[in-house]
C-alpha cells in the first residue's frame, strides 16, 4: 500500500520563495508508484495542502491532518523542505516528534544547534574542527569597532547569525562599512556573526544518510564571479559550481573525514551541506546546512548525480530512512 507523504515547503524567512522551488522538485521527482505525495505551504498567514488544481485545503494543526473533498488525509511519513524558520531550526521537527510522525530531516536539537552558526562552531571546536576568528554581537549590544576590527581584522564578514541563502551578510572593507553591514544584518536576526576573511578554495560538501549509513557524496567546488558566494551567485547563476571539486587528493581526504566527522558527532540523519574554506591546505568550516536546496540546480542534487544518485532514488531514500 502506498504510503502518504506530505512535502512541507515554504516558512516564515526570507527564503521562502526558494524552499518552494524545492518542495515542487521532490513533489515531481518522488516514486509516485511508492507514494502519495502532497505539497503542503507552511507560511506565516496560512497552512494548507495545495492540489492538483492549485486548490487550498487547511491543514488541521492538532494532528497535522486535511480535511479534503475525498476525505481526511493522514500522512504516514514528512519531507522536509523548507530552508530557514520553522523547518531548519528545530520547530517543525519538534512538533512532528510530539504528533508522532516521521519526518526526513534531522532531529530538532540538531536542527536548532546547525541552524545557529555560533553555537555550532563552539560545538564542533573542542573536535578540532577549525573555523575562521569570529566576533559575536547581540541586537542592542554597543558596537565597539576597535575591539570587533582587533579580532577579525579587515576585510571581514558580516553575518545574520540565525539565517540562510546569504541573506544578511556583507563583506566589509573599511571601518565605516561596518556599521551598514551590522544593520542589514539585524534585519534577519537579533543575533550577529562577525568573520575574518578567509582567502582560499571554497568547497561544498554533502552527507546524507544513505542505505543505513552515513554516506559524503562528491566534493563542490565553488567559484564566484561576484565578491563572495552570495544570493545572486546561489541562485542567479553568478557562479561556478564544479563537482567533482579541482583539490588534491589529500585535500579531499582532509575535507571528507572533518565533514563525515560533523555529521557523525552531531548524531545527525537525513541530509547536510557543509561549507568550507581551505588555508594553508586546512579546511576551515563556515557553516552546516540541514535542508540545503533540492532543485535540479541546486548543489546537493548536482552531488548526488555525480555520485549516481537519482533524484528519485535521493528523495525515496530519505523517506525510506525515515520511515524506519
Amino acid at each position: 500500500m502506498k504510503k502518504n507523504i506530505a512535502i512541507i515547503m515554504g516558512g516564515y524567512s526570507s527564503e521562502f520563495e526558494i524552499s518552494l522551488q524545492s518542495g515542487n522538485v521532490v513533489h515531481h521527482y518522488l516514486d509516485q508508484s511508492r507514494f502519495n505525495t502532497y505539497r503542503i505551504h507552511i507560511l506565516k498567514d496560512k497552512w494548507v495542502y495545495v492540489d492538483t488544481d492549485e486548490q487550498e485545503h487547511p491543514v488541521n494543526r492538532h494532528d497535522f491532518s486535511v480535511d479534503s473533498p475525498i476525505g481526511k488525509i493522514t500522512f504516514d511519513c514528512v519531507f522536509n523542505a523548507i530552508h530557514g524558520t520553522p523547518g531548519e531550526d528545530g520547530l517543525m521537527q519538534a512538533y512532528f516528534e510530539l504528533l508522532g510522525i516521521p519526518q526526513t530531516s534531522c532531529n530538532y536539537y540538531q536542527s536548532a544547534l546547525t541552524f545557529n552558526k555560533r553555537d555550532l562552531l563552539s560545538v564542533l571546536k573542542p573536535y578540532g574542527i577549525k573555523a575562521a576568528p569570529s566576533y559575536y554581537l547581540n541586537k542592542g549590544d554597543e558596537v565597539k569597532t576597535e575591539e570587533i576590527l582587533n579580532a577579525v581584522g579587515l576585510p571581514c564578514f558580516v553575518k545574520a547569525n540565525k539565517a540562510g541563502s546569504s541573506f544578511g551578510i556583507s563583506k566589509v572593507y573599511s571601518k565605516k562599512e561596518l556599521p551598514t553591514a551590522i544593520e542589514k544584518a539585524y534585519q534577519e536576526d537579533d543575533e550577529i556573526l562577525i568573520e575574518a576573511f578567509l582567502e582560499g578554495t571554497e568547497v561544498s560538501v554533502g552527507v546524507i544518510t544513505y542505505k543505513g549509513k552515513s554516506k559524503v557524496l562528491p566534493i563542490t567546488e565553488i567559484v564566484s564571479d561576484n565578491d563572495f558566494f552570495d544570493y545572486a551567485a546561489k541562485y542567479q547563476g553568478q557562479s561556478q559550481e564544479i563537482t567533482p571539486a579541482r583539490i588534491s587528493e589529500e585535500q579531499a581526504k582532509k575535507v571528507t573525514d572533518i565533514a563525515q566527522k560533523a555529521y557523525e558527532i552531531l548524531k545527525m540523519k537525513g541530509y547536510s551541506r557543509s561549507e568550507f574554506i581551505f588555508v594553508d591546505n586546512e579546511p576551515y568550516m563556515l557553516e552546516m546546512n540541514t535542508t540545503p536546496g533540492l532543485t535540479t540546480e541546486s548543489i546537493l542534487p548536482q552531488q548526488a548525480k555525480t555520485a549516481g544518485i537519482s533524484l528519485t532514488e535521493l528523495f525515496g531514500c530519505a523517506v525510506d530512512e525515515a520511515l524506519k
